[in-house]
């Protein structure tokens, strides 16, 4: 009776296993079988919005499903990334995530989740330079004099940041601690808003993504100093890094990418990533990429793992460093 029971058992355990397998299979093949939502969790019109609206629109086309956009900015787009993270594990609420997240997980003191175990990786679309542009009434033709001219007034210039704890913020701080300056912090909800104040000269300085700088610099109502990128930005080819000029060996991008609540089924994550990576590749959209100053990626969702991982520890390390953190 005894081996029976033991029998009866695996038969069970083999029988539940095979109905997963069979639910994960229907669910993948039926996704997505209504609209989906993009969660931005930053305002709307810099470079994060910008991306997730081109995605969104590619993605409508190909599975002939409405995938929306919704922007939840604030506190350095830890919002956003809660609310995917509590969404339900189904593949319809996803986030256009980016380095910002890897920074926030490291600097903020409390966090109501955790980017690396509450968030599955889908894709990385792209990876964006950051670049050092200024308001056009700052005296300073290149990065040595605005080094200088912060030397001279240390504390009177300040940059804004798409909020605190994002890349824009940390570069920032790198940026204060390797060139010995003080340059203050101001955080905004978003780049977007950001920008706005640094044309109209409320803040002077702002390390932004060459993305959502490209418009300002073309129009001439900001000045591009240098490139925070270890190689120069395609989009912007004479303007030079910091490596190449004051700060050898400063190298810091933002990357943009698709991630997931962590539940979601395997076989919904893979066929989202494979779609993202399809439409990546296309060369309409390496074009699209590359006008709007970004390098194109379509990453694997074990890729982007890699990446985000690689991030939390390297960050972590560096905001232990220079002492970064925020309530």
């Amino acid at each position: 009776m005894k081996s029976i029971s033991v029998l009866h058992r695996i038969v069970l355990v083999a029988c539940l296993s095979l109905a997963s397998m069979l639910c994960c299979a229907q669910t993948a093949a039926s996704f997505p079988s209504k609209p989906i939502k993009i969660v931005v969790p930053f305002a709307a019109g810099g470079s994060t919005d910008a991306l997730a609206r081109m995605l969104a629109q590619k993605l409508t086309s190909a599975w002939g499903q409405t995938v929306i956009v919704e922007n939840k900015p604030g506190a350095g787009a830890t919002l956003g990334a809660d609310y995917v993270a509590k969404a339900p594990a189904d593949g319809y609420t996803l986030l256009m995530g980016a380095a910002h997240h890897t920074i926030a997980q490291n600097v903020y003191k409390s966090l109501p989740y955790h980017f690396g175990r509450d968030l599955a990786p889908v894709s990385i679309m792209a990876l964006i330079p950051n670049v050092i542009v200024i308001n056009d009434k700052v005296p300073a033709k290149n990065i040595q004099e605005l080094i200088a001219l912060a030397k001279k007034e240390p504390g009177k210039l300040n940059y804004g940041s798409a909020g605190a704890g994002t890349a824009h913020h940390l570069i920032g701080a790198m940026f204060n601690l390797q060139a010995d300056v003080d340059i203050v912090h101001i955080p905004y909800k978003g780049s977007s808003p950001a920008v706005a104040d640094l044309v109209s000269g409320q803040v002077q300085i702002m390390f932004d993504t060459v993305s959502s700088a490209l418009p300002q610099i073309k129009a001439g109502k900001t000045r591009a100093l240098a490139v925070t990128t270890k190689t120069r930005s395609s989009a912007l080819p004479d303007v030079p890094t910091l490596n190449e000029t004051v700060l050898p060996g400063f190298d810091v991008g933002t990357w943009f990418g698709i991630l997931a609540p962590a539940a979601t089924p395997p076989d919904v994550v893979a066929k989202l990533s494979q779609e993202i990576i399809r439409i990546v590749k296309a060369p309409e959209m390496q074009k699209q990429l590359l006008d709007m100053g970004s390098e194109p990626i379509g990453s694997t969702s074990a890729e982007m793992k890699t990446q985000i991982n690689k991030e939390l520890d390297e960050f972590g390390a560096l905001t232990k460093k220079i002492k970064l953190t925020v309530d």
